[in-house]
């Protein structure tokens, strides 16, 4: 049987705009004790005019794009919930002007195409100072496959890069440039963010730097941390020393040992 970590690394899922504000909605909801139900129907009063008409078929694509924003804050896969409550835990404890993160990690999570397009477009700005829609497409192609559905949802990824403020349109039509960038320097929530990589990976661990200096963060500067202090900071996260400066950091396995269980 499929587990659902290896449906969220196969799948896309993304494919519709998803708004920073709808998910910082949704997340409030969510906190405020609303349930799937009185959420569901809060979200549809609140994004229906940002879709064009009022034709039946958007009444689909209000449907849809509140699934994608359940998955995310809601109805998370089984394995993600303690994350996610941590998640929920940050956006009480943090101001709103610092949110973005979280949904960013949160989101990436869920579904790791959004981090696969991060990946893509943090390369190309580090290399070139620009991200042309073509070329990320086409190295998603090479991932995912050569399927017309990776090229449309990478498109959907990249507006609501947009839309979050982390990319800009330049007067090229495809041709992005980097936007806002925050520092990241609390060490819980760059722990956390640290475990939202984890998640997003199909084998769940990597060199500490990588993590911290992943293209899948290019909207951020993520001050450098210690080993021993991730692990302070998350009791999901673990540690493989292999060198005096190298550590291979990964989830933590939540199944009990063999003698541990009663």
């Amino acid at each position: 049987m499929r587990s659902s970590k290896d449906s969220r690394h196969n799948q896309i899922g993304l494919d519709r705009l998803i708004r920073l504000e709808w998910l910082e909605k949704t997340a409030s909801l969510v906190l405020a004790g609303n349930d799937a139900a009185a959420t569901k129907t809060i979200l549809a009063e609140e994004i229906k005019n940002s879709f064009r008409s009022s034709e039946p078929g958007v009444r689909g694509s209000v449907d849809k794009t509140i699934t994608i924003l359940l998955k995310v804050w809601l109805n998370v896969p089984h394995e993600l919930k303690p994350f996610r409550s941590e998640g929920l835990e940050l956006l009480r404890r943090m101001p709103r002007t610092v949110h973005m993160p979280i949904h960013w990690g949160m989101i990436m999570a869920v579904y790791p195409f959004w981090a696969s397009v991060a990946v893509q477009v943090g390369r190309l700005l580090k290399l070139q100072g620009s991200a042309a829609a073509t070329h990320v497409q086409r190295r998603l192609r090479e991932q995912y496959g050569e399927r017309e559905t990776v090229s449309r949802r990478a498109r959907y990824v990249l507006r609501s890069y947009v839309n979050w403020g982390v990319l800009r349109e330049t007067d090229t039509k495809g041709i992005y440039t980097a936007g806002t960038t925050l520092t990241i320097d609390d060490s819980r929530l760059i722990a956390w963010l640290t475990e939202a990589s984890l998640h997003a990976r199909s084998n769940g661990s990597v060199p500490l730097k990588d993590l911290i200096d992943s293209p899948s963060f290019f909207p951020f500067r993520i001050k450098s941390i210690h080993a021993g202090s991730l692990i302070a900071e998350s009791s999901r996260l673990d540690i493989f020393r292999h060198g005096l400066d190298d550590a291979l950091v990964m989830l933590r396995d939540p199944t009990p040992k063999k003698e541990d269980r009663r």
